[in-house]
């Protein structure tokens, strides 16, 4: 009896066992996979914004971005035309950088900003929209960039006060195969400021961005920023009184030719660097002060086979 006992209490391990086995192996196949948002933005730049977007592990990134001078200066009469809207008035800012991702969530790029000007930052990718395993709405990224303006200034003496940092929250969504939107909280802190009332350190902006797929290797983007403070009535160390225009706004078209990525653009800004736009732009829309721009970006893998 015994035997028999033991006999059916075996077997009803085993039994018990192979039905777990096959229960797990069934929750195992039937386990989501995470479905990741791709191409919510199709560069690291939206215009002249940053994307959620970073460089591939492994790739280095160049990218030329040039802004002509306003298509159309108030006064100016036939002069513009002379001028071919901007094109070729000799006025220019280029900005070139190389940025290269050691990781995933790491993005590490170095620019000449024009006018004397070098800049180097980070990017890191906090947040994924995905579906599936888990559900995440948005994709979170993370922008710190340091600018260094090299040009003799009599007025600054130590090189600490031509400093500037921009630091960004970029929280981006992609609401179908077409169409993606993203939100821009930006802050501009600066070493030094200029003397007297209504001067701060801090320069807080908010922006948004959009792209829209209008075809398959063609993108329509739009973004606009509103710089919240140390615009109007500044005062320099001289006793000169400055203002600067608040509203940044530009419109632009990507094309993927595969190997490059190229846009062209319309904006309210004649200047090269995130930290001149954000902070001290002086281009006004009320006077239609927008200049003619193109970006072109190449992506070079540089994993060994």
């Amino acid at each position: 009896m015994k035997k028999i006992l033991s006999l059916l209490l075996a077997s009803m391990v085993i039994f018990s066992y192979a039905i777990a086995q096959d229960s797990a192996a069934v929750e195992a196949k039937e386990a989501p996979t995470p479905k990741y948002a791709r191409a919510t933005f199709n560069s690291t730049r939206i215009i002249n914004m940053q994307s959620t977007e970073i460089v591939s592990k492994g790739a280095l990134e160049f990218m030329v971005s040039h802004h002509f001078s306003n298509i159309w200066n108030k006064g100016a009469g036939s002069q513009n035309v002379g001028q071919l809207f901007g094109l070729n008035s000799g006025v220019a800012h280029t900005y070139l950088s190389f940025a290269y991702s050691p990781t995933n969530w790491l993005n590490l790029g170095v620019a000449a900003a024009g006018s004397s000007k070098y800049e180097g930052w980070a990017k890191f990718r906090l947040l994924r929209q995905q579906t599936g395993l888990k559900n995440i709405p948005v994709s979170v990224s993370y922008f710190s960039l340091i600018n260094i303006n090299t040009a003799k200034d009599p007025d600054q003496t130590f090189a600490g006060n031509k400093i500037a940092f921009v630091n960004q929250l970029l929280i981006a969504r992609k609401l179908s195969p077409k169409f993606s939107v993203e939100l821009i909280p930006s802050w501009v802190h600066f070493n030094i400021v200029p003397y007297g009332i209504n001067n701060s350190n801090e320069v807080f902006s908010l922006g948004a961005g959009v792209k829209y797929k209008a075809k398959p290797k063609m993108n329509l983007t739009l973004e606009y920023s509103r710089q919240l403070n140390m615009y109007e009535n500044l005062i320099t160390k001289n006793g000169a009184i400055l203002n600067y225009y608040p509203n940044l706004l530009a419109a632009g078209i990507e094309i993927n030719t595969g190997g490059h990525l190229f846009q062209f653009f319309v904006g309210s800004t004649t200047d090269a660097s995130n930290v001149d736009q954000l902070a001290r732009n002086n281009s006004s829309i009320k006077d239609g002060n927008f200049a003619f721009g193109f970006t072109i970006n190449r992506s070079l893998s540089l994993k060994k086979n």
